[in-house]
C-alpha cells in the first residue's frame, strides 16, 4: 500500500496502537492524527463493548504522551523525510524490517484466534436456527444484499424467534472478537456487483495507488457521506473518454471507458469555500468492468413514486463529523471500526439506499489477470528493463527517486521483480504519459502486454527527463558563463578606475547626455523630464533592466532637434525654376506653393500647413512633394499609411513594451534634424483600421494646426511642437477619407493629363530619363515625336503618365538589345568590361569552385565569398558613334507590339440608341457609352418593358428607371402619335460589363439614348454629355467635370453638355483642356434635347411607328378571322 496518499496506512496505525512505531525528528506522528485517533476512541466508547475498549495495549498508553508532544510535524513514509534525520539515529526502515518477523508471528496467532471466533459464531447461529428450522445465517451474496456484515451474525434471529436471540447472537459474536481484531482493517468484499460510479478526468487510477479527487456535486457528496456512515465506502472509478469533460455523474456509458477500478474511500475532507463539496481520497483495489448503467437515483425514485425526491441535505452529519471537521481532521476513514448499529437496506443490493440520491449506479464485474509465469524470459526481460529505466529516471528526477523508494518499502515481498503486474501499474501510475496509453495499461489483462505498454510510457518519461536535464544544463552553463564575464568585466573596470585609465561607463554616458542637451533649446517641460530621467540613470546599476530603458529614452530625447530649424528659401524665382524643372503643368499646385512662399517672405516665418493632393495614379502627386521641399530648402521625409492598422505607428509605443519606439513623426524629426521638415503622408485614403486602434483618428491631432503645437507621443510622453512642419498628403479619392480628417486638410485636385501635356512630359522628362537608365545616354538613339504621339494615342490613354513611362522605357530597352546584338562580341568585347579587380575575383571564384568539387564532402563545404567579390568588377562600354537608331510611328510596333487602342471612339458613326456619356473613375475620366435596342419586334400586342445590363449598381439602376419614366412622359407630350413606348420592350446596356458602374450622372445620357431609339434618330458622335436627371427633366450638378472634360477630349468629342450648375468648374479649367471643346451648360433636359436632336424631323418622328403598328394590328385581325 502506497504511503504518498496523505493517509495513515493501516499497518502503521496498528503499530501506533501497539506502541511499535517510534517518533523521531525525521518521522513523527502528527498531533492531529493522534487527536483523531483518541477522539474516535472517546466518542464511540458508548457504542463499543467493554472488551473492545479494553483491548488497546498498554504500550500505546505509554507512548501517547510522547506522541502528543510532537507538534507541527507531518506524518509521511516517503524517503524524502529520511534525509533530514539526525546522524547516529537508527533508521526507521531498518526497524520495520526487524519487526517483520514479529509481525508474521503475530499474524499466525491472529489466524488461530479468528478460527476460534468462527467456531463460536457457528454455534450461536445453530442455536438461532431452532425457531422454525430457517436460520438467520446468510450466504455471501445474501449478506451483500441484506446490508452490513453485523446483521448476518444474528440481526433477525429465527423466522419465528424473538429479537433476543438475534441480540444474544450479536453479543456473542462481539465477545468473540479479540483485542487485535478490533483494530484491523475491515475485509474488502471480493464480489461487489453494483457500485456507485464516479467518473475521473485527466488520467486513470491504478490498483494499489492512492488518488485524491474533488467532489462538487452535492448529491454525490451526500451519497459518499452516507456510504461511509454505513461502512460501505466502495465506488467504481472510470475515466472520461473526453479529456476536457469533467463531472461527478455519468449520463451515458459512451462518456467513460468501460474498464476502471474498484476503489475504497479511505477518507473525505470538506472543501473550503464550497458548500456541499468534498475531497475524497481513493484507494483502488482491483480492476472492474461496467456491464450496465442504472437510471439515475432521483430519476428512478420519481418513476416509481411519481413524486420528485427531496434534495439531499449535505450538512446533516453526526456530531463526531462536525467536531472533527472543525479540527481539520478527516471526516471518516476505513481504518475506523465498523458501526455496530447496522440497518438492513430495503433494496435488492446494499447500494439500494443510493436511489434517493441523483448519482450514477452501475453493474460491474471483476477483471481477472490472465495466468502468467513470472519466470518467463520475456516477462523477466521487460521487468528488468523497467527497473533499469526507473534507475535512469531516478538519477535525473529527484521526485521519481522518492516515489521509487516509497514503492520499494511498501512491497511485502521485498523484491519488486516478484510482482511484475504491480510493477507495471506503478510505472503507469507515476508516469505523465498520454491518457490513451495509460488507459491501455489499465485495460491490459495480460501481464506481458501490460508490462510492454508500461515500458513504452516509462521510456517516454525517460526521454522527457533527459530533455529537461539537457535544457537545465545548457541554461546553467550560459548563466555561469555570463556570471564569469560579468565578474571579469567588473574587475577590469575596477582596475582601470584605480589606474585612472578610464572612468566609469555610466559616468561617461551621463556626461555625454548633458553635453548633447546643452546644444539643444529644450522647452522647460522637456528639460524637467530630462533632468529627472538623467538623475534616475545615475542611480541605476548598468546590469538593471531599467537602465537600458532609461538610456534609450534619453537617447531619443536628445536626438530630437529641439529649437533647430533649417534656413528656408523664400525666393519666388528659385521656386518657379525648381517647380518647372521637375513638373509640367500643375498650375494650381504651383500657384499654391508660390502663395505659401510669398506669405513667408513678408512675415519672415510661416506656420506649418496641411495640403492634400487628390488625383488619379501617375499624375505626380508624390514627386511634387519632393519638388516643393527642394524649392523651399526643407528636409524631406516620406512615409505611407496605406493599409496601416496600428495607432502606435503614428503615436508611438508605451515605454513598458519590449522594443518600444516613438511614432513615425518623431522618427522623421530625428532623421531630418530640423523642426521644419516637409513630411509627405502617402496614400492617406487607404489607411486601415484594426483591433490595435484607428490610425485615422490618431491623425486628427497630428494634422490639426490648432493641436499639433503640443503633439504628445506615447513613447516620449512630452509635448512636441509640430506647428512648423509642412504636411503634404496624397490620395486617389476623398470618399474613403473620414470627414473630420478631410476637413483639416486643404484639398488640391490634380486631374489627368491631356495628349499635348503628355507629349511635353514625355519629351522633357520621361524620354531622357529612360534613355540614361538604359545605358544609351551618349548613343544616337532618337524617339521621334510622331512615335510618342502614337504611344499616347494607341497605347497609353490613362489619365497619368506612369504607363507611358513604362512604354518609353520598353522602347529604349529594345533599342539597347538591338544595338548589342548588331555589334556582337567583336564590337563590345567582354574582356574590356571587366576591371583588373574583377578578373582577380573571377579567377578566385573558379579556383574555389574546383576546390569544392574536388573535396570528398562537397555539400558541406562553404565557399569563401570574400575572395570572389570586389567593389567595382565592371565598367560600362562605349558604343561606337556610327550607331544610329530612330524610333518612328512606322517601326514603333517592333518595339512595343501592336496597338492596344485602334480608334479614338467606340463608334465612328453610332447607330440609333447609342450616345456617348462621361464618367469619373479612380484612374481619371472615361467615356461611357449607353446603348438601347428593341428587345422584340414592335407590335400592337407587345407589352412594354425595360431591361438593364452592364454591371450597374443601385444608383445607376435608379437613374435608368428615372430616365425611362421621363422619356415616356416626354413622348406623350411632344409626340403623342408616336406609341413606341406603349408597345416596345427596350434593352438598355452599358459596355464593359465586367467593370462595376455607379453614380447619378448618367441620367441625361440614358434619356437621350432611349429617345434616339424611339425617334430613330442618330446622335452626333462628337457630342458627349453628363448630368443627373430628375423625373421632371431638371439637370442637376455633378462632380469630376475636369476629369470628364479630359476624357471627352481624349475620345475625340467636340461638344460637351454639362449641368449649368457646373459652369464655375468649367471656367476654372485650364485653356489647354478646353481647347477644341465646346462646352454647353443645360438646366433642363429640353436644352439637352435641342442640342442632341437639333436636325430632327418632328413630323416624321411623330408618325414613325404608326404604319408598323397598324400593319401588326391588321395582320392580327386577319389571323383571328382565319381561325374563326
Amino acid at each position: 500500500m502506497m504511503a504518498y496518499g496523505h493517509n495513515l496506512p493501516w499497518r502503521s496505525a496498528i503499530r501506533v496502537s501497539q506502541g511499535r512505531l517510534r517518533a523521531s525528528s525525521s518521522r513523527t506522528v502528527a498531533t492531529t492524527a493522534v487527536q483523531s485517533y483518541t477522539g474516535r476512541l472517546s466518542t464511540r466508547a458508548s457504542s463499543r463493548t467493554t472488551a473492545t475498549a479494553s483491548s488497546i495495549p498498554s504500550r500505546f498508553d505509554t507512548r501517547l504522551p510522547e506522541l502528543l508532544q510532537q507538534q507541527h510535524r507531518g506524518f509521511t513514509t516517503t524517503a524524502l523525510r529520511l534525509k533530514s534525520r539526525p546522524p547516529g539515529e537508527k533508521d526507521i526502515i531498518d526497524e520495520e524490517v526487524d519487526e517483520e518477523l514479529k509481525r508474521k508471528e503475530k499474524e499466525l496467532k491472529e489466524k488461530k484466534q479468528e478460527a476460534a471466533a468462527k467456531e463460536e459464531t457457528t454455534k450461536v447461529e445453530a442455536s438461532a436456527k431452532q425457531g422454525d428450522g430457517e436460520g438467520g445465517a446468510q450466504s455471501p451474496g445474501e449478506v451483500l444484499k441484506g446490508g452490513a456484515a453485523g446483521g448476518a451474525a444474528g440481526g433477525a434471529g429465527g423466522k419465528n424467534g424473538d429479537a433476543s436471540s438475534g441480540t444474544a447472537a450479536a453479543a456473542a459474536y462481539k465477545k468473540s472478537l479479540t483485542p487485535d481484531r478490533a483494530l484491523q482493517k475491515p475485509m474488502v468484499p471480493d464480489i461487489y456487483p453494483q457500485v456507485m460510479a464516479l467518473p475521473i478526468a485527466k488520467r486513470p487510477l491504478f490498483p494499489g495507488f492512492y488518488k485524491a479527487v474533488t467532489i462538487k456535486d452535492p448529491n454525490v457528496a451526500a451519497a459518499i457521506q452516507e456510504m461511509m456512515k454505513r461502512g460501505q465506502p466502495y465506488i467504481g472509478a472510470f475515466l472520461f473518454k473526453d479529456e476536457d469533460v469533467d463531472g461527478d455523474t455519468i449520463e451515458s456509458l459512451d462518456e467513460v471507458h468501460d474498464v476502471g477500478v474498484f476503489a475504497q474511500i479511505t477518507s473525505a475532507f470538506p472543501v473550503n469555500g464550497e458548500d456541499g463539496g468534498l475531497t475524497a481520497v481513493l484507494y483502488p483495489h482491483r480492476r472492474i468492468k461496467i456491464t450496465g448503467l442504472h437510471a439515475r437515483g432521483a430519476e428512478a425514485v420519481e418513476k416509481q413514486d411519481g413524486v420528485a425526491p427531496p434534495a439531499p441535505e449535505i450538512d446533516e452529519v453526526t456530531e463526531e463529523y462536525e467536531e472533527r471537521s472543525d479540527k481539520g481532521d478527516v471526516v471518516a476513514s476505513f481504518e475506523e471500526p465498523m458501526e455496530t448499529d447496522r440497518r438492513t437496506a430495503a433494496g435488492e443490493y446494499a447500494t439500494s439506499f443510493l436511489k434517493k440520491y441523483n448519482v450514477s449506479v452501475v453493474d460491474v464485474e471483476n477483471l481477472v489477470e490472465e495466468p502468467h509465469d513470472k519466470k518467463e524470459p520475456i516477462i523477466r526481460a521487460v521487468t528488468s528493463e523497467i527497473v533499469n529505466v526507473f534507475k535512469e529516471v531516478a538519477n535525473l528526477n529527484p521526485l521519481f527517486r522518492d516515489q521509487i523508494s516509497t514503492f520499494s518499502m511498501s512491497q511485502s515481498t521485498g523484491n519488486v521483480i516478484d510482482e511484475p503486474a504491480k510493477l507495471a501499474d506503478f510505472a503507469a501510475a507515476v508516469s505523465s504519459g498520454e491518457v490513451k496509453e495509460l488507459q491501455e495499461v489499465l485495460e491490459a489483462l495480460s501481464v506481458e502486454e501490460r508490462l510492454q505498454k508500461a515500458l513504452v510510457v516509462l521510456k517516454k518519461e525517460l526521454m522527457n527527463a533527459q530533455l529537461q536535464s539537457k535544457i537545465s544544463k545548457d541554461v546553467e552553463a550560459k548563466i555561469q558563463k555570463r556570471q564569469r564575464e560579468y565578474w571579469l568585466m567588473e574587475q577590469m573596470k575596477g582596475i582601470k578606475r584605480e589606474l585612472g585609465i578610464e572612468s566609469d561607463g555610466k559616468d561617461k554616458l551621463v556626461e555625454r547626455f548633458k553635453e548633447k542637451a546643452e546644444k539643444l533649446s529644450m522647452p522647460e517641460a522637456v528639460k524637467k523630464v530630462f533632468d529627472e530621467e538623467l538623475n534616475k540613470l545615475g542611480h541605476l546599476e548598468p546590469a538593471a533592466s531599467e537602465f537600458n530603458v532609461t538610456r534609450n529614452y534619453l537617447d531619443w530625447l536628445t536626438q530630437i532637434p529641439w529649437g533647430q530649424r533649417s534656413t528656408e528659401n523664400y525666393s519666388i524665382g528659385h521656386a518657379m525654376k525648381v517647380l518647372e524643372e521637375d513638373h509640367y503643368g500643375l498650375k494650381d499646385v504651383k500657384d499654391r506653393i508660390l502663395e505659401f512662399i510669398a506669405v513667408g517672405k513678408l512675415r519672415g516665418t510661416v506656420e506649418g500647413k496641411i495640403i492634400c493632393f487628390v488625383g488619379p495614379p501617375g499624375v505626380g502627386k508624390t514627386s511634387i512633394g519632393k519638388s516643393i521641399a527642394r524649392a523651399l530648402n526643407r528636409q524631406f521625409y516620406r512615409f505611407s499609411v496605406g493599409g496601416l492598422t496600428d495607432v502606435a505607428e503614428i503615436k508611438g509605443h508605451r515605454r513598458t513594451y519590449v522594443g518600444a519606439l516613438p511614432g513615425r513623426i518623431i522618427q522623421a524629426l530625428k532623421k531630418c534634424q530640423t523642426e521644419n521638415p516637409l513630411v509627405l503622408i502617402d496614400e492617406i485614403d487607404k489607411i486601415g483600421r484594426g483591433h490595435q486602434g484607428d490610425p485615422a483618428s490618431a491623425l486628427l491631432e497630428l494634422l490639426d494646426p490648432e493641436q499639433n503645437s503640443s503633439f504628445l507621443d506615447h513613447y516620449l510622453d512630452v509635448p512636441v511642437d509640430l506647428s512648423k512642419v509642412l504636411f503634404v498628403c496624397t490620395a486617389n479619392m476623398t470618399d474613403t477619407i473620414p470627414r473630420p480628417l478631410l476637413d483639416r486638410m486643404e484639398m488640391i485636385e490634380l486631374s489627368g493629363y491631356v495628349a499635348d501635356e503628355k507629349m511635353a512630359i514625355a519629351e522633357t522628362y520621361l524620354a531622357p530619363q529612360a534613355k540614361e537608365m538604359s545605358g544609351l545616354k551618349d548613343v544616337n538613339v532618337q524617339l521621334k515625336p510622331d512615335a510618342i504621339e502614337e504611344l499616347i494615342k494607341s497605347y497609353c490613354r490613362e489619365s497619368g503618365v506612369r504607363n507611358l513611362k513604362k512604354q518609353i522605357e520598353k522602347v529604349f530597352r529594345k533599342s539597347a538589345l538591338k544595338i548589342v546584338q548588331d555589334l556582337g562580341e567583336q564590337g563590345l568585347p567582354e574582356e574590356k568590361a571587366i576591371t583588373e579587380e574583377g578578373k582577380i575575383a573571377l579567377e578566385n571564384a573558379e579556383k574555389e569552385k574546383a576546390r569544392i568539387e574536388g573535396s570528398e564532402d562537397a555539400k558541406k563545404m562553404e565557399p569563401n565569398m570574400e575572395s570572389q567579390t570586389t567593389e567595382k568588377p565592371r565598367v560600362s562600354l562605349r558604343v561606337p558613334s556610327t550607331v544610329h537608331v530612330d524610333i518612328t510611328r512606322e517601326n514603333l510596333k517592333d518595339y512595343v507590339g501592336p496597338p492596344v487602342f485602334t480608334s479614338d471612339r467606340l463608334y465612328d458613326v453610332p447607330p440609333s440608341g447609342v450616345v456617348m456619356g462621361l464618367a469619373w473613375t479612380r484612374m481619371g475620366g472615361a467615356a461611357l457609352y449607353v446603348e438601347s435596342i428593341l428587345d422584340t419586334v414592335l407590335a400592337s400586342s407587345g407589352r412594354p418593358g425595360l431591361e438593364r445590363t452592364g454591371s450597374l449598381k443601385d444608383v445607376m439602376k435608379e437613374s435608368a428607371v428615372v430616365a425611362y419614366s421621363f422619356v415616356k412622359g416626354l413622348m406623350a407630350r411632344e409626340f403623342p402619335k408616336n406609341r413606341f413606348f406603349e408597345h416596345a420592350r427596350v434593352h438598355l446596356h452599358c459596355p464593359e460589363g465586367a467593370v462595376p458602374k455607379d453614380g447619378p450622372s448618367a441620367g441625361v445620357t440614358m434619356a437621350t439614348s432611349l429617345l434616339s431609339l424611339a425617334l430613330d434618330h442618330k446622335v452626333d458622335a462628337t457630342i458627349a454629355m453628363t448630368g443627373e436627371l430628375t423625373v421632371t427633366g431638371k439637370v442637376l450638378r455633378i462632380g469630376g467635370l475636369r476629369e470628364k472634360a479630359v476624357a471627352a477630349r481624349r475620345s475625340g468629342a467636340k461638344t460637351i453638355i454639362f449641368p449649368a450648375d457646373n459652369m464655375s468648374d468649367w471656367l476654372e479649367l485650364p485653356e489647354n483642356i478646353k481647347e477644341g471643346l465646346d462646352g454647353r451648360p443645360a438646366s433642363w433636359y429640353s436644352e439637352v434635347f435641342d442640342l442632341a436632336f437639333h436636325n430632327l424631323d418632328k413630323e416624321k418622328a411623330a408618325t414613325l411607328w404608326k404604319k408598323q403598328l397598324q400593319e401588326s394590328k391588321e395582320s392580327k385581325k386577319s389571323k383571328s378571322k382565319d381561325d374563326d
